[in-house]
């Protein structure tokens, strides 16, 4: 199996939301990163980044949101650009895992439209809640006619061991994150937003668009676990960790 991070956009805002004690005018940039699991029993994404309009229309496609999470994208910073550099198309991939709805996570979905989508059961429920936009989930990037499957508990995507999706709830009540294994890389847990940078796993601290502070601080206690079982964790959205990561056509097995 082959894992590449291709990118799904950049982002730019307040460093507070994740950094609560940071200065409020202090801004930061940070990748969205999507996973190609090239599995042989088919093609897995874990998140879809964000639409490709954002680039061009945030408010258009993101309302009021675009006003505290700026996209800075480059025009080829969306995920099926990024699917085309290591050639394929959407109609290539089996599988998307969502980590949650959130929408720089869940952006891309409606082009793939031959995938599976597979969330947490929660995830789903809180999305299609009455006033869910008011919690980030916007039905123009989540909401499509695609066929869905949900879990409550963790579960083997091929019952091979290699791909592994494990419910860390907390930034959203369906956080889910994904334990891949590989034979020469070695082991990786995709954090998503269950740990979006580095400093809020060393430090446990929570950000400001937590869901749950007290299930977030234990889904980081159960990551700091797995990190130190010899596990590469990849966080959410890490400038740093990115720079320092393969990415593109170069992929790790």
């Amino acid at each position: 199996m082959k894992m590449h991070i291709l990118s799904g956009g950049r982002l730019r805002l307040r460093k507070s939301i994740y950094m609560p004690d940071a200065d409020r005018a202090e801004l930061i940039d940070l990748p969205v990163n999507c996973y190609l699991l090239r599995h042989p029993e088919g093609n897995v994404l874990f998140d879809t980044g964000c639409h490709p309009s954002t680039t061009t229309d945030a408010a258009g496609r993101w309302g009021s949101i675009a006003k505290a999470i700026v996209p800075i994208s480059k025009l080829e910073d969306n995920l099926i650009d990024q699917l085309a550099l290591v050639g394929l198309q959407p109609s290539d991939i089996d599988v998307v895992v969502n980590s949650h709805f959130h929408s720089d996570h869940c952006g891309c979905n409606e082009f793939f439209k031959k995938a599976t989508v597979i969330c947490h059961a929660k995830e789903l429920e809180a999305a299609s809640e009455l006033e869910a936009e008011k919690m980030g989930y916007l039905a123009v990037d989540w909401k499509h006619a695609l066929p869905t499957e949900t879990i409550t508990e963790q579960r083997d995507l091929f019952n091979d061991g290699r791909i592994v999706l494990l419910p860390m709830p907390g930034h959203t009540p369906g956080m889910t994150t994904a334990l891949v294994g590989l034979d020469r890389s070695g082991s990786f847990l995709l954090a998503s937003d269950a740990v979006a940078l580095r400093a809020n796993l060393d430090l446990d601290i929570n950000p400001r668009n937590t869901w749950s502070p007290e299930h977030s601080s234990h889904s980081m206690s159960e990551i700091r676990k797995i990190e130190n079982a010899g596990v590469t964790v990849l966080f959410g959205h890490d400038d740093e960790q990115g720079r320092g990561l393969l990415k593109g056509i170069e992929c790790y097995d």
